[in-house]
């Protein structure tokens, strides 16, 4: 008898340990809990920690309750000004209440992923090129309305959606390549034209301050001069007047006693005891050697000619020449100053 009360109660303890065992859940501190008897839901959420459930007759659905991040795939379309683009995204969303995402919905995180792709097609399509580069906080704010309107009902909150990246064609990106560098370069022009107007006024400024005093202006030649030499590998060129050039010339020329002197020529000093060497007659002109010449005799008559006397001929006198004319004696104390 009482081998068999033994026997009963190992069976039940055996009995109670299995029934334990099967119906005994862990729920965690991220989860929640939802309890479906006989296909029907129960109304109470288990919550975090050690749960029972009738085995056979109820059935534990566990729910994250955390946020899942979700990337977007790139989506394809064409922008309001038909510019072909490639965006890809990234949402952030979480479970609110869990009997709606287990009983709304099939896979809540499938019906969020397709919701996100659709939206972010249709959010291209409605928005500009520009827009999408630029303005992305408000696309974002639209996406995230777009998406969250369904999700509610299924007890899904859209924390955030962000768009990552968006791909242009290379015909494109070089299109607004082409665009940039003409804006920076107009910008560019503009500053430069603006820097040469500031520049001319102050040069005006300064011209009329220096030609109050002139010797301001070859002071700043000067300081040109000097800033310009200090660079070893430049030819320098400096201006010289002309004017200073001509005074230099006229101050080297002499005068006309001073020609006469230069003109007259210097005679040797004799030694002691000799007599002084007499000047050189000057030398006489070519019609004056004529003159000089001897008459040449009459030639003798020939036996034929007739021996009657006639009228003496005379050979008429030579025309002086102009180069009979004494040339002039050239200075040699000083030599023509060349002009540069």
């Amino acid at each position: 008898m009482v081998q068999e009360l033994l026997i009963a109660l190992v069976v039940v303890v055996l009995a109670g340990l299995v029934y334990t065992a099967a119906a005994a859940r862990v729920v965690k501190q991220y989860e929640r809990g939802v309890v479906l008897r006989f296909g029907r839901l129960r109304n109470d959420i288990r919550g975090p920690g050690f749960t029972m459930v009738l085995p056979g007759a109820e059935r534990l659905r566990k729910v994250n309750m955390q946020i899942v991040t979700m990337p977007v795939p790139a989506q394809d379309g064409i922008t309001r000004d038909n510019v072909t683009v490639r965006v890809d995204a990234v949402i952030y969303f979480k479970v609110v209440d869990a009997a709606s995402a287990v009983v709304e919905v099939e896979d809540y995180r499938f019906a969020v992923s397709q919701m996100a792709q659709t939206s972010l097609r249709s959010i291209i399509g409605k928005s500009d090129l520009d827009d999408l580069l630029s303005n992305r906080e408000k696309l974002n704010e639209g996406l995230e309305l777009m998406i969250d309107s369904p999700a509610v009902g299924w007890g899904v909150q859209i924390d955030r959606v962000e768009i990552k990246d968006v791909s242009l064609p290379e015909t494109m990106k070089r299109s607004m390549a082409r665009q940039a560098e003409a804006d920076r370069e107009r910008r560019a022009r503009v500053i430069n034209a603006d820097a040469e107007l500031q520049a001319s006024k102050k040069l005006s400024q300064a011209a009329a301050e220096m030609s109050s005093q002139p010797a301001a202006l070859q002071l700043r030649l000067l300081q040109t001069v000097v800033a310009v030499a200090a660079e070893k590998n430049s030819t320098l060129v400096l201006p010289f007047p002309v004017e200073l050039l001509r005074f230099l010339e006229r101050a080297q020329q002499p005068t006309a006693p001073q020609q006469a002197v230069q003109a007259a020529p210097q005679m040797p000093k004799a030694p002691a005891g000799t007599a002084p060497p007499v000047a050189p007659a000057p030398a006489s002109s070519p019609a004056e050697t004529q003159s000089a010449a001897p008459e040449p005799s009459p030639a003798p008559p020939s036996p034929g000619a007739s021996s009657t006397p006639g009228p003496a001929r005379t050979a008429p006198a030579p025309k002086p020449t102009p180069s009979a004319a004494r040339p002039r004696p050239r200075p040699t104390g000083s030599k023509p100053l060349a002009r540069h």
